[in-house]
Formats: structure tokens, sequence, C-alpha cells
């Protein structure tokens, strides 16, 4: 590998990236720095699916568990945070290795990311209040090349593109053509499945994380202080466990509608990574990690 090379292992939800992650950091001495956009959150272990401390094999993990449950954590602050950790890691002797499939976090350092203007709460209360069909026949009106970029059902950054639109008049899409990525070397390795392959890996992943006390996970979470307004609180997992514990829907029912969102989100994923050229993508359907990585390592070398 070049000196000053940073890796970045990238992809949809439950395709196996943090032990691909970990194995990649022990065969080149690396240090993992999560773009997990859950895993920052504490307390929140079952439902984001957090890799163990014994999964982690003694490779350092870095901005795991480092904003408190009521907290909030987002795409600038995960740029600086990463910015000032690379030269850390790398002084150390190590390589930078930056996993995850935090799209927004993600893009804040290999897109770029600009400065919009503060939230307006009335604003984006309004507009959070709204039919979201309505909501992104505007973006659509006002804005088309967002609109394009951004999923139907992707609300939050509806309503973002709609709150900069309001106050700055100006589409979103043309502020964000001014935002520059970090200017470091990436390697972006993208890793997939099959799709009948990738719905199966959500679903086993749901049957194990309700196995290993999910429910009993998001039981406690109000008694530490954790309401919907709190940006943790929209962790897939969480609202459809408080039904289930409030008797809106059944077990069987719950373990559904996990495996139905999660797999909503991972196609959302898919659609945002393909539009980035740069990814040497990967397919990782019954491979073991050792087998990913060595591809990785191999197409690393011949960059190089």
């Amino acid at each position: 590998m070049k000196a000053g090379q940073v890796i970045v292992i990238l992809g949809p939800t439950a395709v196996g990236k943090s032990a691909v992650a970990v194995e990649l950091a022990m065969m080149i001495s690396g240090e993992v720095i999560s773009a997990d956009s859950r895993a920052f959150f504490r307390g929140l272990d079952i439902v984001t699916d957090k890799p163990p401390v014994e999964g982690r094999r003694g490779i350092s993990h870095h901005l795991i568990d480092i904003v408190p449950l009521t907290g909030k954590y987002d795409a600038m602050a995960f740029r600086e945070d990463v910015e000032a950790l690379i030269p850390e890691i790398q002084s150390r002797g190590h390589l930078p290795v930056i996993v995850g499939g935090g799209t927004l976090y993600l893009g804040a350092i290999l897109r770029g990311i600009f400065t919009g203007p503060s939230a307006d709460p009335a604003l984006r209360a309004k507009l959070l209040s709204e039919p979201l069909d309505e909501l992104y026949a505007r973006l659509r009106e006002v804005d088309p090349e967002a609109a394009a970029r951004i999923h139907e059902n992707d609300r939050l950054r509806i309503v973002r593109a709609l709150e900069v639109h309001t106050i700055t008049g100006q589409p979103i899409s043309d502020l964000q053509k001014e935002a520059k990525p970090l200017p470091l070397d990436f390697a972006v390795f993208g890793l997939r499945m099959e799709r009948e392959a990738h719905r199966h890996a959500i679903a086993e992943r749901v049957r194990k994380m309700l196995a290993g006390g999910l429910i009993n996970e998001v039981r406690s979470l109000p008694a530490q202080g954790l309401t919907p307004q709190h940006q943790a609180h929209r962790t897939i997992g969480i609202p459809e466990t408080e039904a289930f514990l409030d008797g809106q829907i059944s077990r069987q029912e719950l373990e559904e509608q996990l495996i139905n969102n999660t797999w909503s989100l991972a196609r959302r994923h898919i659609a945002w990574f393909k539009r980035d050229s740069e990814v040497t993508w990967i397919d990782v359907a019954g491979r073991s990690t050792q087998q990913v990585v060595e591809e990785m390592l191999a197409v690393v070398e011949v960059q190089s």
C-alpha cells in the first residue's frame, strides 16, 4: 500500500463490513474509524449490531460510543473528527480503515459538505408535519436535481432540502457543488450481495438481535431519557420495538417490520453508493472475510 493511503469500506447494511474491516486492519496494522450513523451513540449496542469488544480482536476502533444517548452528532462533526484522527493514526505507524454505511457521513469526507443555514425549528416542524408525497412533489419542482438523488421516502433529507431552499432561495443541489472532499488518498471498496442473499442476511441479523436481547435493550431506553425527539430514537429497531411493547403489534409483526425496514434502508444505501464511480465493488456472498480482504489488498497493490 502507498504511504498515506486511507482505506474506506462502505456498503449497505448487513453485508459484513465490520468483520472485513477488522480482518483487514489485522493484516495491514490498521485502526478502524466507524462511519455507522448510529454506532456513535452510547447505549444502542444490540439495536445497531455494534461490533462487540471481543469481535474487535484488539484492533483500535474510533467514533463508537462517543455521543450520549440523548445527544446530537452530524456530518460536519464527523468530518472534523476524521480529519483529526487520520494523522493521529498515521503518526503511530498505522493505517486508517474507515468503515460504515452512513451515507451522510461518508459523503462528508468523500464528496464534501457545505455549511448550510442552521435549522429553523418552526419551519422544520411544519415541514415534518406535512404529507411525505406532497413534500417530495414540491422538492421535484424547486430542486429536481436533489429530488433525483434523494429517495422519495427519505423524509429527513427531503425536509432539509426544502428547508435550505426556503431559507436561502437556492437549491441545495447548487450549494452542495461548492463542497470539496477531504484531500486524502482514498482507496474505496464497496461490499455487496445478490438481492436474495442480502435479504436473507438481513433476516438472520434481525433474528439474532431479537434473540440477543433487543426488546429488553429498547425497553430500557426511556428510563435513560430517550424520547422520540432525540436523534438516536430514529434508529431502525427502536420505534418498531416500542410499538410491540405498547401492544400495537405482535412479536411476529415486529420481526417482519424490522426485516422490511432494514431492507428498505439497504436499498437506499445501494442507490446512494451506485452514484460513486470511484468505488471498487466486491461480491461477498459465500466468501470468507479473509478472501474478501485478500481481493482488496490485491487491488490496492495493483493501484500502488
